[in-house]
């Protein structure tokens, strides 16, 4: 048994989550109610669902999950929705007053009363789990809920869990588009308080999903859910070995290892292919081929930089559905042939593959169109350090006005607090050049060994 606990923080955290299990309760044939369908029981595998759900004596499956959010309404939302009989009430767990898009005031103060109560539901779920594989973590840099209490959940995670993985998937603020003033400091203070206790971060921002949406789906006016429908469909491909059989099965500890040479350096860029409307999907092969090189085009990627900019140290390649590996072998000894994939000297191989034999579902009046095969590419590569220049300099713009610092500072924070987040996201943005600069370090030594 692989089992892997849902924490889902904040409002984008909960959003993205409601989608998640959407999808979650498809593929695995559940319904709304928590009862399996008639017609799956005869054909589910116990460890395929133990996964994500827990069994009940009645025969009713409980998601692992914990919601958490400040302010009462995004949870309310998904009591009172079609999902209310799924989860257990004590697993939605809220507060009386919202953070305010303040990383004070969900870390230090309002964050702190709620704490208790959240990290208890966890470790009940985590002790009813036979072999806890690690945690998947959903929440969003820029608000106050998500990136203050966010960050302290993940602090006392990794004291509690320390062996554990704990696997971040972050809405990461978008270039042009943001939803609060502050989402510069937000974001640099959570990553500096998270960069030791998260192992591995996926980075996801609206605006490149937005762009997908209307490029690739054709929908003119992107909603919300939109966006997290297509996220669900790549933290499902990043599960999905650990639920359906495959050739080549991947755990969460095996992300860690593959795509993190060091440890801070730990914040891959998500890709999936395809992306298609059903409008457009029967003029489309699909090949393993065309769907590989896909992920390489900065129009597959769900962070706003460009890769052909950068160096790959590793990419993980997570096909699901009618795919065989002499394919697979064959489309990436393509993509490395190409001019504009560079990897860095000191990882010649840089690619790791799972295989899972269960297609991606569709969700009914669902944007994406019904494929046979699809795959998410998780790729770390030194080009993600653009996104952290561009939130570096936003926040260097307020800072040295201190604009709305007195905020934090009246929540129980220091200034001296800003100044040590910035430094330390300067040193992460030299810790992705260094990975280029050492490249003709190593030829002079070769003669010894």
């Amino acid at each position: 048994m692989r089992e892997v606990i849902s924490l889902n923080v904040g409002q984008a955290g909960c959003q993205i989550g409601n989608s998640c299990w959407e999808l979650y309760c498809l593929e695995h044939g559940i319904q709304p109610d928590g009862y399996m369908s008639p017609h799956k029981k005869s054909t589910g595998r116990e460890e395929d669902f133990s996964t994500f759900f827990s069994e009940t004596g009645s025969g009713k499956y409980v998601p692992r999950a914990v919601y958490v959010d400040l302010e009462p309404n995004v949870i309310d939302q998904v009591r009172t929705g079609e999902y209310k009989n799924l989860f257990h009430p004590e697993q939605l767990i809220n507060g009386k007053e919202d953070a305010a898009n303040n990383f004070a005031r969900g870390h230090y103060t309002v964050g702190r009363e709620i704490i208790d109560e959240v990290m208890e539901r966890v470790r009940r779920n985590a002790e009813n789990a036979d072999g806890l594989q690690g945690f998947l973590f959903t929440h969003s840099f820029g608000g106050g809920t998500g990136s203050g209490f966010g960050a302290l959940m993940l602090e006392q995670l990794s004291q509690e869990f320390s062996k554990k993985a704990k696997l971040e998937f972050a809405v990461y603020p978008a270039p042009q588009i943001s939803t609060s003033v502050v989402e510069p400091y937000n974001t640099v203070l959570t990553t500096h308080t998270t960069l030791e206790h998260a192992d591995c971060t996926f980075m996801v921002d609206n605006q490149a999903i937005y762009d997908m949406c209307r490029r690739n789906l054709d929908i003119a006016r992107p909603h919300y859910q939109n966006l997290n429908r297509l996220i669900a469909q790549v933290v499902s491909s990043v599960t999905a070995s650990l639920r359906f059989d495959g050739s080549l099965n991947v755990d969460l500890n095996e992300f860690q290892t593959n795509l993190v040479p060091y440890p801070r350096v730990h914040f891959p860029l998500v890709s999936y292919a395809p992306i298609v409307s059903a409008t457009k999907a029967h003029h489309e092969s699909n090949t393993v081929a065309e769907i590989t090189n896909a992920c390489f085009e900065p129009a597959s990627q769900m962070v706003k930089c460009d890769p052909r900019t950068g160096k790959y140290m590793a990419s993980c390649l997570l096909y699901r559905g009618d795919v065989v590996s002499k394919d697979v072998q064959q489309a990436v000894a393509n993509v490395k042939a190409k001019k504009s994939v560079q990897m860095v000297d000191w990882c010649p191989t840089g690619f790791k593959i799972g295989i899972c034999y269960e297609p991606p579902r569709h969700v009914p009046g669902g944007d994406l169109a019904p494929v046979n095969r699809a795959v998410c590419m998780l790729s770390n590569t030194t080009s993600i350090v653009d996104a952290w220049q561009r939130i570096d300099e936003k926040f260097d713009l307020m800072f040295n006005k201190r604009a709305f610092v007195h905020w934090y500072v009246g929540e129980g924070m220091e200034e001296g607090e800003f100044s040590e987040a910035r430094e330390d996201l300067a040193s992460l943005e030299r810790d992705y050049r260094e990975v280029i600069a050492d490249e003709s370090f190593d030829d002079g030594n070769m003669g010894e060994y």
